[in-house]
C-alpha cells in the first residue's frame, strides 16, 4: 500500500526505521525558546504598530502599517500554532502512532508549516513592491495604493498561501512525519513519485521567487533613494535615507541568510529524486534557520526605527571621536518623507525653490 496516499498510515514507516537521533532535552529547549522569543518579539511589534496606527493615520502610512501588521500577526500565529504542536509532540514522547491514528494532527502540522513558511515570504515581497512604488511612483502610490487595495492584497496573499498548503490534501497526498519524528512536511525520504518532487520544488521556487522580488525591489528603492540624496544636495531627508537603506539591507540579509539553507535543501531533495545525501540533522538545522527569520522580522521591520538609528549614530560618532552633526528633525512618517523626496526629484522646476527651505532652516 502506498503510504503517501493512505492518510491513516502516512509517515508511520519513518517511525520504524529512522536514522535521525536528536537529543530530546536540547530539541525541547530549542522549540520552547524559539516559540517564546517569537511570540514575545512579534507581540511587542504588534503593540508598536497599534500605537503607530493610532498616532499616524496618513493614507501613505496606512499601507505600510497594514502590511507590517499582517506580517507580524502571521509570524505570531506561526510561532504559537507550530510551537504548540511541536511541544505537544515532545511531551507525548514523539509517539505519533498513539495520538495520530487518523493522521489529522500531522496534516494540520504540515499545512501550518507550509502556510506560515510561505506567507511571510510573500508578505515581505509585497512590502518591497509597495516601498518601491512609493519611492519611484509617489503620485500613483498616493492615489491608487489605498487601504482597501492593501487589504485586498493581504487577502489574496493569504488565500494563495492557503491554496499551496492545501494542495497535497486536495490531491489526496498526505503530509509525512519527518525522520526526526518532531514535525510534518512534504515527503523528503525516498522521494520517487513526480508529485512528491513537484511539491518540494514548488515550495522552493515560490520561496526563491519571493526573495528575488524582494531583492530586486529593495535594490531599486535603495538606488533611487541614493540618487535623490546626491542629486538634491540637501540635508532634508538624510535621516530618512539612512533609515531606509539600513532597513533594506537588514531585510535582504536576514531573509536570504535564514531561508536559503531550507529552500536549497528542499530543492536538492526534489531535484535528486530522493537520492539526495541530505541528512536529518541538516534538514533540522535548515528548519531552525528559517524559524529565526520569523523571530527577526519584527526587529527588522518595526524595532529598527529612526530613533534607534539616531541614537546609534550619536553613540558611534562619539566613540569614534567624530563630531556629531546636528541632524535635521526626523520626519514623522518615513513613507510620507519618501513621497516628498521623490516628488522633489520629479519636479526639476521647483527644486530650487524647495531647496531654499532646508538651507534657511539649517541656518537657524
Amino acid at each position: 500500500m502506498n503510504s503517501s496516499k493512505s492518510p491513516g498510515l502516512a509517515g508511520f514507516g519513518v517511525l520504524k526505521n529512522t536514522t535521525c537521533h536528536t537529543e530530546k532535552k536540547i530539541s525541547v529547549f530549542f522549540s520552547i525558546i524559539f516559540m517564546t522569543v517569537g511570540i514575545l518579539s512579534n507581540s511587542l511589534a504588534i503593540v508598536i504598530l497599534m500605537k503607530a496606527y493610532q498616532r499616524f493615520r496618513q493614507k501613505s502610512k496606512a499601507s505600510f502599517l497594514l502590511l507590517a501588521s499582517g506580517l507580524v500577526v502571521t509570524d505570531l500565529f506561526g510561532h504559537l500554532i507550530n510551537g504548540a504542536i511541536a511541544v505537544f509532540v515532545y511531551a507525548s514522547d514523539k509517539d505519533w502512532i498513539r495520538f495520530n491514528q487518523s493522521n489529522i494532527l500531522c496534516s494540520v502540522f504540515g499545512i501550518c508549516m507550509v502556510f506560515f513558511g510561505l506567507c511571510p515570504l510573500f508578505l515581505g515581497s509585497v512590502m518591497a513592491v509597495e516601498r518601491c512604488i512609493g519611492v519611484t511612483k509617489p503620485i500613483f502610490h498616493s492615489t491608487k495604493m489605498t487601504s482597501r487595495h492593501v487589504k485586498m492584497m493581504l487577502t489574496m496573499v493569504c488565500l494563495f498561501a492557503v491554496l499551496i498548503a492545501l494542495l497535497p490534501i486536495l490531491r489526496f497526498r498526505a503530509y509525512q512525519i519527518q525522520a526526526s519524528r518532531t514535525w510534518c512536511f512534504y515527503k523528503t525520504e525516498h522521494v520517487e513519485d513526480w508529485e512528491d518532487r513537484f511539491y518540494l520544488l514548488l515550495f522552493s521556487c515560490l520561496g526563491f521567487m519571493a526573495l528575488a522580488i524582494s531583492f530586486l525591489c529593495n535594490a531599486v528603492t535603495g538606488i533611487t533613494l541614493l540618487r535623490v540624496k546626491f542629486k538634491s544636495q540637501q540635508r532634508q531627508g538624510r535621516s530618512h535615507h539612512f533609515e531606509m537603506i539600513i532597513q533594506l539591507l537588514a531585510i535582504m540579509c536576514v531573509s536570504c541568510i535564514c531561508w536559503s539553507p531550507f529552500l536549497v535543501t528542499m530543492a536538492r531533495i526534489g531535484i535528486d529524486e530522493g537520492r539526495s545525501k541530505e541528512t536529518c540533522e541538516t534538514i533540522l538545522f535548515a528548519l531552525r534557520m528559517a524559524t529565526w527569520n520569523q523571530i527577526l522580522d519584527p526587529w527588522v521591520y518595526i524595532l529598527l526605527r529612526k530613533a534607534v538609528l539616531k541614537n546609534l549614530y550619536k553613540i558611534t560618532s562619539g566613540c569614534c571621536g567624530v563630531h556629531v552633526i546636528n541632524l535635521h528633525m526626523w520626519e514623522l512618517s518615513s513613507i510620507k518623507n519618501s513621497l516628498k523626496v521623490a516628488a522633489i526629484s520629479e519636479s526639476p522646476g521647483s527644486s530650487k525653490q524647495i531647496n531654499l527651505q532646508p538651507l534657511s532652516s539649517m541656518g537657524q
